[in-house]
């Protein structure tokens, strides 16, 4: 037994001993938490601790840990209570969480070093401020944009035109049945179908984009349930991520996507010869962004806070642009001038909501930069509150119900022939014992 404890003591020590290191350090630890593949690993995040010690001359070592949906950053903060430093959700659990207290201000007294939060575009503050819990409470002291985007429709030029999907109404056509990708992300999804759904109120002036977005009812989600129940027949499947590598590869013909990943099937797709495009619903869609918090048990507000304003660098959302493919929130000239290319994009655009009055013509591409007109019939996901666990059961309910009758006869007969395996099986255990049985007893005999 003491020579048991002694072993455990032994392998345990150095776990104790190098977790109180930590502890004792933590003031030069940066922990940061954001999304898999969203920064510039080699340029942005590995040049931060150099950077840091020119602007403060002290050492900070960076933590580094990915996560894959809004929900489980979340509990890690709210349940869990992990002391991050910095994290990277989504418009609505940013809301959620300013709700909840989870966030500390960010501290924007840099010393000598220039505030580059200030950069960020109005556009992005003004919807961030969207967020907020209530009018005293100003979003932009807890939380400052990181990237932002639409979501729309990636469609095959070969098999789809324009014009068949400019309404999302375009997508219940028989011809495209089985050739479809959904978002499985309900939130997005019920924001874009809403708006269809409720085109005719809209245009009437009985409601508006933001209010059907952000205050979800019952009568709502029946009306989105329904133009899904029907659209399903034409899905193929419901994806997260995979659907971008099978429109490139041709496999299935349009998918509901974010336009960071619409950005990079349509790249990847040209590179074999296949010709996609993106284009966002007349009706209107969702228009949403990420950014950078410091939560409640964070214990390097000084190092998340400059990195934060780090990221806010216009050199450094260039290089997480071209590095991950989605849009930074930052609206300096030098952004402006980076994003504007005649030669590339001969149409210009109006992206004066964007970066002020000297983008009233620019050439952009459209897919990361949306025009001012597409703009204005998009609205911000917001948290849905306690109408979520509704939502939940609505998109239950669709996706559940996704069998089509070969698949439902498919499974039926798989599902029979295993019955009727174990069932031989059985009978053959049996008459094995039975004759083991008289086998014993003929000995006996």
């Amino acid at each position: 037994m003491k020579k048991f404890i002694f072993l455990l003591a032994t392998l345990l020590l150095p776990i104790f001993y190098a977790s109180n290191i930590q502890a004792a350090d933590r003031e030069h630890t940066l922990k940061v938490y954001n999304w898999a593949d969203y920064i510039d690993m080699d340029n942005v995040l590995n040049n931060f601790p150099d950077w840091y010690k020119q602007q403060t001359g002290e050492d900070v070592t960076i933590s580094y840990q990915t996560f894959d949906i809004n929900e489980s950053m979340l509990t890690q903060i709210e349940v869990a209570k992990e002391d991050y430093d910095v994290v990277c959700p989504s418009e609505y659990i940013i809301e959620r969480m300013l709700r909840q207290g989870l966030l500390l201000k960010i501290n924007k007294d840099f010393g000598n070093t220039p505030n580059y939060t200030d950069s960020v575009s109005p556009f992005a503050i003004e919807k961030f401020q969207k967020m907020a819990p209530d009018s005293t409470i100003c979003v932009a002291d807890y939380t400052v944009g990181y990237m932002w985007g639409t979501t729309g429709i990636l469609y095959n030029t070969k098999f789809v035109n324009e014009e068949d999907i400019r309404s999302l109404g375009g997508l219940l056509d028989p011809k495209f049945s089985g050739k479809i990708f959904m978002k499985d992300a309900f939130r997005d999804v019920y924001s874009v179908v809403v708006l269809y759904v409720y085109k005719d109120e809209i245009a009437r002036g009985e409601v508006t984009r933001e209010d059907l977005v952000a205050n979800v009812t019952k009568e709502r989600i029946e009306r989105v349930e329904e133009y899904l129940n029907e659209l399903k027949h034409n899905v193929a499947g419901w994806e997260v991520d995979f659907g971008k590598e099978h429109m490139t590869k041709g496999k299935v013909w349009m998918n509901l996507s974010w336009s960071g990943d619409a950005q990079w099937a349509i790249e990847e797709a040209s590179h074999v010869g296949v010709d996609l495009k993106y284009l966002v619903p007349e009706e209107g869609s969702n228009v949403w962004f990420d950014g950078w918090c410091i939560p409640k048990y964070a214990k390097n507000i000084k190092a998340a806070s400059y990195f934060i304003n780090y990221m806010c660098m216009p050199e450094n959302a260039i290089l997480n642009m071209e590095e991950i493919g989605y849009v930074s929130v930052i609206a300096s000239p030098r952004i402006l001038e980076w994003a504007n290319d005649a030669d590339a994009y001969p149409n210009t655009s109006d992206l004066r909501y964007f970066f002020g009055p000297e983008a009233d013509s620019v050439h952009v591409n459209n897919v990361l930069y949306p025009d001012q007109k597409v703009i204005e019939h998009c609205a911000l996901m917001h948290d849905c509150g306690d109408k979520t666990e509704d939502l939940i059961n609505m998109w239950s309910r669709v996706k559940g119900d996704n069998l089509s009758t070969g698949m439902v006869i498919f499974v039926c007969v798989v599902l029979t022939l295993i019955a009727i395996g174990f069932t031989i099986q059985a009978i053959n255990k049996r008459r094995k014992r039975k004759l083991q049985q008289k086998k014993r007893n003929h000995k006996k005999q």
